[in-house]
């Protein structure tokens, strides 16, 4: 991401409406590599290859305003393989880490990895290290520290199902194992900050947070992801959870969330709603339906309602409700992009 781009999605996140609105997505495995025409096994292991088509998006789409901006990441196995867990690997499918628990009751045996040394960590950041200067001569800085959240690592390393029952049978191992898991996010968070002090953001994953009730997102969830959101003097901090967003919504401010990615299966007036006014949103569009599966005339036809049934440029980054999804076209980006242009200007 450029200073010009920081800049800009600064601003707009705290309030300066923008003469002109911004898009912008969260890029990274899932689509990058089938877009490039590379496989997903290519991406991950090929520093060059990983280099050159992050550079394809950001110059193919230059008013694009990409997130986290040359993500360094394996995918779901970037948090677990620092926990020892066995990672699975298949040439144009995403990875994969196997569970190393098999009961809640074993949480105490868990102990906090080392960032600097454990799992695939030190590859992220050395990725990142030796492709600094290039990025640096396109203009580029790392903005953002980037991890999944608490309770979406807990559910690798033992399975979602068993997480959300020891939630509801044995809540004190299950705040033993999201302390380990919180306090080594956070040790995570902060070693990317000391190596690259450009960063000035935080970008948290986390869509387990959309599987559990009221009482367990208050218990579980908002006070570890505000300990990680606190890990340095952050100026943006990102949540994406594109699971169902409803339960963490009012939540938002209280975890100092800035900037909020959700589900498309909720509105944006719903989400600003409950979120309140302070924190801004980004997306809404379908991803897989619209903007993978549909034709450039119905990206248009679904983004053009989109924007006119929320009708609101404050505080708005315009995207798909997640991630960018495979299969997403170069046409279907670009007619999403001219839409917004055409449309959220006239707000």
């Amino acid at each position: 991401m450029t200073n010009q781009q920081w800049k800009l999605l600064f601003d707009t996140v705290h309030g300066k409406i923008p003469e002109r609105p911004v898009t912008g997505f969260i890029i990274d495995s899932p689509w990058i590599p089938g877009w490039a025409g590379i496989s997903t096994l290519q991406y991950y292991s090929s520093e060059e290859i990983w280099f050159q088509a992050n550079k394809k998006a950001i110059e193919t789409f230059p008013d694009i305003i990409f997130l986290p901006g040359f993500w360094s990441e394996f995918g779901m196995c970037t948090e677990p393989s620092a926990f020892g867990a066995k990672m699975i690997w298949s040439e144009f499918n995403l990875p994969h880490a196997n569970t190393i628990m098999h009961n809640i009751s074993e949480a105490a045996a868990l102990k906090v990895p080392n960032p600097k040394t454990d799992g695939l960590l030190p590859f992220v950041i050395q990725r990142l290290l030796n492709y600094q200067k290039p990025m640096q001569e396109m203009g580029h800085e790392i903005k953002f520290a980037v991890a999944r959240g608490p309770l979406n690592i807990a559910s690798f390393l033992m399975g979602t199902s068993e997480l959300m029952m020891g939630f509801m049978m044995d809540p004190e191992n299950s705040h033993i194992l999201l302390e380990t898991i919180t306090q080594f996010t956070i040790n995570w968070i902060q070693h990317q900050k000391e190596v690259f002090p450009s960063i000035e953001g935080i970008l948290v994953l986390d869509d387990i947070v959309g599987f559990i009730g009221d009482d367990e997102c208050k218990e579980f969830a908002v006070p570890n992801i505000k300990r990680i959101f606190n890990a340095f003097d952050s100026k943006l901090n990102f949540f994406h959870n594109d699971a169902q967003g409803l339960v963490s919504s009012p939540y938002l401010k209280e975890m100092d969330v800035h900037l909020f990615n959700f589900s498309f299966e909720h509105s944006m007036k719903e989400i600003r709603s409950l979120a309140g006014p302070e924190v801004a949103l980004i997306g809404n569009l379908p991803p897989r339906d619209v903007l993978a599966a549909g034709t450039p005339e119905s990206v248009i036809d679904e983004t053009r309602k989109m924007v006119r049934q929320f009708g609101d440029n404050n505080r708005v980054i315009w995207s798909c409700g997640g991630g960018m999804p495979p299969e997403v076209t170069t046409e279907n980006i670009k007619a999403f992009e001219k839409t917004i242009d055409e449309e959220a200007t006239a707000l």
